[in-house]
């Protein structure tokens, strides 16, 4: 049972869920193939966008059962039928999370799939068990029986769905670090939330959610002072890169955000060695502002990629 337990780190890709759930928040253009609403029932497909809450916030109360699987993959299609079954007799003591993982890279990459169809159990927000391959129906009840019966007195919902009940939801706690640097931010105190977030990246380089946050403070302290007539300024003087970089804030503090982007694109062009590296470094931090998936920054970074390359 604990042969996969801190095997894999789900942190990153929550962090990531949580901005694609901002995004969402967000007025959009128009739907995606990536986008499924949140499903509830005992069998559900699980995107990127709402792994967070269909498998990690999930498996706090019942075992998530993840199967992974690929249109391609035969063993899939005997494997995956059955799956379902058990899943819908179980009455909601576990729930299977089915994921393509080939529209799903990410996921794919998380928990390393080298070969499908590939079983994961989640429980408390991390793997705990695993098996490969189409097993006979037997070995997988067998498989699940022994799950349940490992973490029946860990997780409320188990115990709850056999008894025919609801589990009371279970709030996560909040990060006090950064409670510390949220509360530094309403402040307007952004030197004391900086600190805050490079502070828990020092301590965990691969926290996606404390990165984006730091990117929005360092933003939002330039952004405060930006000038508006830095824009004409930099226009009189296009190899003014201090000029250049104060511009772009400028322009993305009103709401131009292609400008802006546009605006370090040609300065990566026209630049080299060191004064290169660092409009690039300033327009991908830029970046980071922005929730997964805008289609401004998309477009910006295979321009970027075209300058550099």
């Amino acid at each position: 049972m604990s042969a996969m337990a801190g095997a894999v780190d789900l942190s990153a890709l929550k962090s990531r869920a949580e901005a694609n759930a901002r995004a969402a928040a967000q007025p959009a253009a128009g739907g995606g193939d990536g986008g499924a609403a949140p499903a509830s029932g005992a069998v559900i497909d699980v995107t990127e966008a709402d792994f967070q809450a269909e498998v990690v916030e999930k498996s706090l109360q019942v075992p998530v059962i993840v199967d992974l699987w690929a249109t391609w993959c035969g063993p899939c299609k005997q494997l995956s039928p059955v799956l379902e079954r058990l899943a819908q007799e179980a009455g909601g003591a576990w729930v299977l999370a089915k994921i393509d993982v080939d529209a799903n890279p990410r996921i794919a990459q998380l928990f390393q799939v080298q070969s499908v169809p590939m079983v994961i159990a989640i429980a408390g927000g991390q793997p705990v068990d695993a098996f490969s391959g189409a097993l006979p129906e037997p070995q997988i009840r067998q498989w699940i029986d022994e799950l349940l019966n490992a973490l029946r007195d860990q997780l409320p919902g188990i115990r709850a769905a056999e008894q025919g009940g609801a589990a009371e939801p279970v709030e996560e706690p909040e990060d006090p670090r950064f409670t510390a640097a949220e509360d530094a931010l309403e402040r307007g105190d952004y030197a004391a939330a900086e600190d805050a977030y490079q502070k828990i990246l020092d301590s965990e380089p691969n926290n996606e959610q404390a990165k984006a946050a730091l990117a929005q403070v360092r933003f939002s302290a330039r952004a405060e002072q930006a000038d508006p007539a830095a824009i004409e300024r930099a226009d009189a003087a296009p190899e003014d890169i201090d000029a250049q970089l104060a511009a772009a804030d400028a322009e993305l503090a009103i709401g131009k955000v292609e400008e802006g982007f546009d605006r370090l694109i040609r300065g990566v062009k026209r630049t080299s060695g060191d004064e290169r590296d660092r409009v690039r470094r300033h327009l991908v931090e830029m970046f980071e502002v922005f929730p997964e998936g805008d289609e401004r920054v998309s477009a910006a970074r295979r321009a970027l990629a075209s300058a550099l390359f």
